[in-house]
């Protein structure tokens, strides 16, 4: 069995293994690590958790064993499995090549462990730059209007392993780049790429091998779905025995796309209108193309056109994507906390006429000067927070002059306060106030939903003590 940086490239790999006996090592105590530790638990096998913060091992399941900080595996340990957000370059996982460990994420051990089923799920996945979550939920929301036993998980919250133990007939996968590293044996019965625009490049050195880890998602895939208007993802498709696309524009056969107002089906139909553009929410072409793979996806399956529309009347955007916090004195305050990156900014500025902008935290190596320069005449003034404000205030420099910028300095959570207060006296009745840092928020903040959630306190302490 050949492999990839230590990954098994068998389509079929482990799916008739015991893991009973087996030492096996866990990367990771976060949500991932702990689900596949305790599936490995109930395989029979012998599980050890490392982790560089003790306190995360608190509430693991008994029998499973644990080490602090591990730098190469124990002597005896059969396989690694890998939280998705570690490195290649770690330590630990270098060791564990140089000694001819192997080394799988969890979501490679989930697709081992549903390959034993004697019915296993369909697996119909998504990767993108942006809008991968939005993109499941629909997903899951149309498979449900079509009375589907589906499930989201992966990236979305839930991991795959506790998808494939809770015994679904179909699993929505949001999958991203790090945990498509730590996979190879993947073969989706559709998957999409939605978009691909820099990200992560600290962790993958280029956008190059940032787009090769997306376009993993594809391999053995039976119906590979790319988004027309996004050459990356267009490429990555390219060679594949059966591609869909989906535009934004009139599609040409074989694509889903928009005709008038409708959201229309010239692959898996002839013409066959899904669902209205105004069935799409939140909003926004965005949005529309995130419905468009969702419904590509679901249409792979067999779903037939009336669920697709449906299921977008049913859905329910989660939190802390482009979410109306509140609408005082004529300006609407918006929670986009998820636009993590320049491309999820770009898109969510483009969707409002006049803004007041909220940004910064961790760029993770990303340029901002294309963000900046589409934006400018949007902007009635931006607030700057975070470690990396003062990059994106030099872009403001070069390509937005004459656009007031407020710093925020604060190095806390508690700095919310002062921007809020800062994009008040900058907004007008009739602007948007619009959280979307183009930045991670682990700098000041526990999580992106951690920022949304302090952002929209500081609004309502700001909009009630005003009256």
């Amino acid at each position: 069995m050949s492999t990839v940086d230590g990954i098994a490239e068998d389509p079929l790999a482990g799916s008739s293994i015991s893991y009973a006996g087996k030492s096996v090592l866990v990367a990771g105590a976060g949500i991932s690590g702990r689900s596949a530790a305790a599936a490995l638990l109930a395989e029979g096998a012998a599980v050890t958790v490392t982790d560089s913060a003790p306190e995360r091992f608190g509430g693991l399941d008994a029998g499973i064993g644990t080490a602090v900080g591990l730098t190469a595996p124990p002597e005896g340990t059969d396989l690694v499995v890998t939280s998705p957000g570690w490195r290649p370059t770690s330590p630990l996982l270098v060791a564990a090549a140089e000694r001819g460990i192997e080394v799988i994420g969890e979501v490679e051990f989930a697709w081992r462990l549903a390959q034993r089923r004697p019915n296993p799920p369909a697996w119909l996945a998504v990767t993108g730059t942006n809008g991968k979550t939005t993109t499941v939920t629909m997903l899951t929301s149309i498979l449900r209007a079509a009375g589907v036993n589906a499930v989201a998980c992966g990236n979305v919250g839930l991991p795959v392993v506790a998808a494939v133990r809770g015994g679904y007939d179909v699993l929505a996968v949001e999958l991203s780049s790090f945990q498509l590293h730590w996979s190879s044996s993947l073969r989706m019965n559709a998957s999409a790429v939605v978009n691909v625009a820099e990200d992560h490049l600290d962790w993958h050195g280029s956008i190059e091998e940032y787009a090769a880890a997306k376009g993993r998602i594809h391999a053995g895939s039976g119906v590979a779905i790319y988004n027309a208007d996004d050459a990356w993802s267009t490429k990555l498709s390219e060679g594949k025995d059966r591609r869909v696309g989906f535009t934004l524009g009139e599609p040409g056969p074989g694509q889903l796309g928009v005709r008038g107002d409708a959201l229309v089906d010239r692959a898996f139909g002839d013409g066959t209108v899904l669902a209205d553009v105004a069935d799409v929410n939140p909003p926004g072409p965005y949005n529309v193309a995130n419905a468009l793979a969702a419904a590509a996806l679901a249409r792979a399956h067999g779903v037939p056109a009336e669920a697709v529309g449906k299921g977008l009347r049913d859905f329910t955007p989660n939190p802390h994507r482009s979410v109306l916090v509140a609408e005082h004195e004529g300006v609407r305050w918006i929670d986009d906390s998820k636009a993590t990156n320049p491309h999820a900014a770009a898109a969510s500025l483009a969707t409002h006429d006049r803004v007041v902008w909220i940004a910064g935290g961790l760029l993770k190596g990303a340029v901002v000067d294309d963000l900046v320069a589409g934006a400018a005449d949007r902007l009635a003034g931006v607030v700057l927070l975070g470690a990396d404000r003062a990059v994106i205030a030099d872009a403001l420099a070069r390509h937005a002059p004459e656009v007031p910028v407020h710093e925020v300095t604060a190095g806390d959570h508690g700095a919310m306060t002062e921007v809020v207060r800062a994009a008040r006296a900058m907004a007008r009745p009739g602007d948007v106030v619009l959280l979307a840092p183009a930045a991670a928020s682990m700098d000041m903040f526990e999580d992106y939903p951690h920022r949304g959630r302090v952002f929209a306190e500081a609004v309502k302490e700001l909009t009630d003590r005003a009256g």
